[in-house]
Order: C-alpha cells, then sequence, then structure tokens
C-alpha cells in the first residue's frame, strides 16, 4: 500500500469483524509509530495494549463508548512529558503534545497498511483510566484506540475537507495565490 492510499483510506470505523486481529499486526503499527518526530530525539510516547474481554469493558466504561468493548484489542497511548520539560521548560508540553499526535497519525497509518481498522477515542475519564491500567499520575492518557479487523459491511468515515477551506497563500486568511513576480506578456 502507497502512503497515499493509507493516507485517503484511513477511516474512523466502529465495527469489527468477530475475529480477534493478529497482535504482530498491531505490533508493528507501534513499530511504524516510533519513527514520528521527537524535539531532542525525546520519544515520550508509550503503548499499552489491552486484550483482556474484562479490562476492555473497563475501558468502553471509561469512555463512555459501547463500541469500545466490542474490540477484541484496545491500544491506550500515554505520553510522560518529563523528560521534555527538563530539556525545554514550559516548552516541552507542547512539544510532547505535537510529539503524541505524529505517533499516533504514524499508528494510524501503519494500522490502514496492516488492514486493520480503529476509531480514535478522544473522551474518556483519565482517572478511570489510569486507575485500570495502573498508569502514574505524572503520565498523561491521549487516546483509545479500540482495534478490530474490517468486517464485510461497514460504515467508514473518513471526512477530509477541502483544500481550499485550509489554504491560506502568505498570511493568514489570503486564498489566493499572489506571484511573488509579476510577469508581462513580453516575458511569456
Amino acid at each position: 500500500m502507497n502512503l497515499r492510499s493509507a493516507i485517503e483510506g484511513r477511516a474512523d470505523v466502529r465495527r469489527f469483524d468477530l475475529k480477534a486481529p493478529s497482535w504482530r499486526k498491531i505490533v508493528r503499527a507501534m513499530d511504524a509509530a516510533r519513527f514520528a518526530p521527537s524535539a531532542g530525539n525525546h520519544f515520550a510516547v508509550r503503548f499499552i495494549l489491552v486484550s483482556d474481554d474484562a479490562v476492555i469493558s473497563e475501558l468502553a466504561a471509561a469512555s463512555q463508548q459501547s463500541f469500545v468493548g466490542k474490540a477484541k484489542s484496545v491500544v491506550v497511548v500515554v505520553s510522560d512529558d518529563a523528560g521534555l520539560v527538563r530539556s525545554y521548560g514550559k516548552r516541552g508540553y507542547r512539544y510532547c503534545s505535537q510529539h503524541a499526535g505524529a505517533v499516533i497519525e504514524n499508528f494510524l497509518l501503519a494500522l490502514e497498511a496492516e488492514k486493520l481498522v480503529t476509531s480514535w477515542v478522544w473522551h474518556f475519564v483519565e482517572d478511570q483510566v489510569k486507575r485500570v491500567l495502573d498508569v502514574p499520575d505524572n503520565v498523561k492518557v491521549e487516546a483509545i484506540f479500540p482495534i478490530g479487523i474490517k468486517p464485510k459491511i461497514v460504515k467508514a468515515e473518513n471526512k477530509g475537507v477541502r483544500l481550499e477551506n485550509i489554504l491560506f497563500f502568505g498570511k493568514y486568511g489570503e486564498k489566493k495565490m499572489v506571484p511573488s513576480v509579476k510577469l508581462s506578456r513580453e516575458a511569456l
């Protein structure tokens, strides 16, 4: 699969085949995630792979989203900004968030390449997730990803926005590209 196909094919899927996904494929996706950029080579993100049905049920309760409980595997992404804050002061918090986003995107694209599906769960009760997974207080829960195999019939959501709605030229709000050099008809 080429990169463009993975980017355009990646979509939120909330229904999974009943068969459990290969943990090897999930680990390969995590392996791809570790190549995301990081400030000063501080890799602040960790993955927790959960396959125990009882724990997955507790994560579904913590997210208040029942589809999470239907997955056979769940990955919880966490980050520890301590090293980045030590190196960069207050900017370390922002760098950690940026790093986590880059890691997660690599992970999502790698899951797509492995033909696995997920939905990025943004809403959850962090203290509840930390308690269930024994995550230390100083570590932040970034996201939850229930992972499965795409069922035969599935409604996938990849709503990409129109490029002209997000692209500016030269300064914020400028919708038209202005050539840096004016050309005369004679020059053409």
